[in-house]
């Protein structure tokens, strides 16, 4: 024999103990392992509110940012005219009620970027979440 030959005896190893573990672990596992609930979700209805909110149809709120032969461009907000110095008051009051802070933003072709990016710096200064940007071709499409 091999083992011999070296002065040694060969063993072979006894895998008994290492399957009665696994098979141990095997039934721990399987007792551990969730079992996926059967049968159908119920939602019970729930009572109402003792004061329910009537909904609100907020109407879009566009701001224009107009030329104006002083130099400052003028703003308007929804058909009505305001001075810089109101703009971040009157944002606030308008959106301090509404769930959805969205505010569209439209300007003339002659208008400098920087006047558009003080609306917008002002708006998110407001509260507002979401600025959006009204270009011709938008506007021309309806």
């Amino acid at each position: 024999m091999l083992g011999e030959e070296f002065g040694g005896k060969l063993g072979n190893m006894n895998v008994t103990p290492l399957i009665d573990v696994l098979l141990v672990l095997l039934v721990i596992f399987m007792i551990l392992t969730p079992v996926t609930p059967r049968g159908e979700h119920a939602v019970i209805p729930q009572p109402p509110l003792p004061h329910p909110k009537p909904e609100q149809n907020d109407p879009t709120v566009v701001i224009q940012v107009l030329a104006s032969p002083q130099g400052q461009p003028r703003l308007i907000i929804n058909q009505q005219s305001l001075t810089w110095p109101e703009l971040t008051p009157r944002l606030v009051d308008i959106y301090k009620t509404r769930a959805q802070k969205v505010l569209f933003v439209k300007a003339d072709d002659g208008i400098a970027w920087q006047d558009v990016a003080t609306v917008i710096d002002e708006a998110h200064r407001a509260g507002v979440d979401t600025v959006a940007l009204i270009t011709a071709k938008i506007e021309a499409a309806g």
